[in-house]
């Protein structure tokens, strides 16, 4: 009987021991043991799918990375220790010198800094392409280019990028399409579906859901895949089985959690939409978003992130995270408290100024990661800082 990919991620599981429990148990074990040494020297050999140490695998990672695999339509995955190890690692598996990656120029922080600083150093290009003009593209694609990486919504500006005219431009010019979709998280979009190779996560944020543990993970096409896990194996960002156990459980909830997310966050922007303290607000599924109609195509919901920049720039920026009275200020986003960044003084500093106005990310940028609270709890809370700004 077929399933539904959230009842298959709920359901997927490690085997069942002896003890017939229900919830799956955490295998926190460095290494495992065969009942001979033929059996180790096939597993080595890899003749069999025996588990050896758990750097290379460990029930507990697989049924994690198994259930997002059933949620993004992926034939296959790895899980790393982190969302970053995830993005570095999809690079370096598949980029040599003297390769080209294309990139959307609307990326995280941390991201930027791999492909500008780290990848130069392994003597592979890269040319950044305006997140909201695609028609710009093709034209940047060289002999040399092996991959397009993007993110939808993008960090922190919410340009939401056509992954059907991605997906198409790739099989064009047989190019691999590897998508962060991270903020949009696998229950409300699944870049597979038109034509992404590789999908990352960082899960550390909604798939988590509580700002508890870190965690990445790669899916996708299962001969990549392969490439990816061969390439993490020796490399060793492993995610540990603790990780991959709260990750586990965490999205047995992660659909529900993220409606009451979308449902929240559209509430907000919708009633400070046109806040006087505001020159604009975005979010994905507000009619006034310039990509409203993609998002409306390729997401179910607009997600749990809300940006908006004020009117003040810098100073009003700094004003309004220290004036602010619930929203948390912290590194993350994802979480069921609601939380507050000013990317131009975090998570984007790194960039120049030239940088971030190229992908606007102006002085006066606020990011909410929109909480699981009372909808007007969070609401009042930002309405009554935004009065001293």
């Amino acid at each position: 009987m077929s399933q539904h990919p959230l009842t298959q991620a709920i359901r997927i599981r490690s085997d069942r021991t002896d003890e017939m429990e229900h919830s799956s148990p955490m295998y926190l074990t460095s290494s495992f043991c065969f009942d001979d040494a033929e059996s180790m020297r096939a597993a080595f050999a890899d003749e069999t799918d025996d588990n050896i140490y758990s750097r290379f695998s460990n029930p507990t990672v697989k049924e994690f990375t198994d259930r997002i695999c059933a949620l993004e339509g992926a034939e296959d995955g790895v899980a790393t220790a982190t969302g970053m190890s995830a993005v570095f690692a999809s690079f370096m598996t598949f980029l040599k010198k003297g390769d080209h990656l294309l990139s959307c120029n609307a990326i995280f922080g941390s991201t930027h800094t791999i492909i500008t600083k780290w990848l130069p150093k392994y003597g592979i290009d890269y040319t950044y392409v305006p997140a909201d003009s695609p028609e710009l593209w093709e034209a940047a694609i060289r002999p040399n280019t092996k991959m397009i990486y993007l993110e939808t919504p993008t960090n922190p500006g919410l340009d939401i990028i056509d992954l059907d005219f991605a997906g198409k431009l790739s099989r064009k010019h047989n190019l691999i399409l590897n998508v962060d979709n991270c903020f949009a998280t696998p229950v409300n979009q699944r870049p597979i579906q038109y034509g992404a190779d590789l999908v990352v996560h960082s899960a550390t944020k909604w798939i988590d859901g509580q700002g508890r543990v870190l965690g990445g993970v790669i899916v996708g096409r299962k001969d990549l895949i392969h490439e990816l896990y061969l390439f993490c194996r020796s490399t060793g960002p492993a995610m540990s089985a603790f990780n991959a156990w709260v990750l586990s459980r965490s999205i047995e909830t992660l659909d529900v959690r993220m409606e009451r997310h979308a449902s929240n966050a559209l509430y907000i922007a919708e009633r400070l939409e046109n806040h006087p303290a505001l020159a604009w607000l975005k979010y994905p599924y507000l009619p006034s978003h310039p990509q409203h109609s993609i998002a409306k195509k390729q997401m179910r919901n607009g997600g749990g992130i809300i940006c908006f920049e004020l009117k003040g720039g810098l100073e009003s920026g700094r004003k309004f995270l220290d004036n602010l009275r619930m929203l948390s200020l912290t590194a993350n986003l994802g979480d069921t408290r609601s939380i507050a960044s000013h990317p131009a003084s975090t998570t984007h500093a790194k960039l120049s100024q030239q940088e971030r106005a190229a992908v606007n990310i102006t002085p006066g940028l606020i990011r909410i990661s929109v909480g699981l609270e009372f909808k007007d709890d969070i609401l009042n809370d930002i309405l009554q800082t935004l009065e001293k700004c």
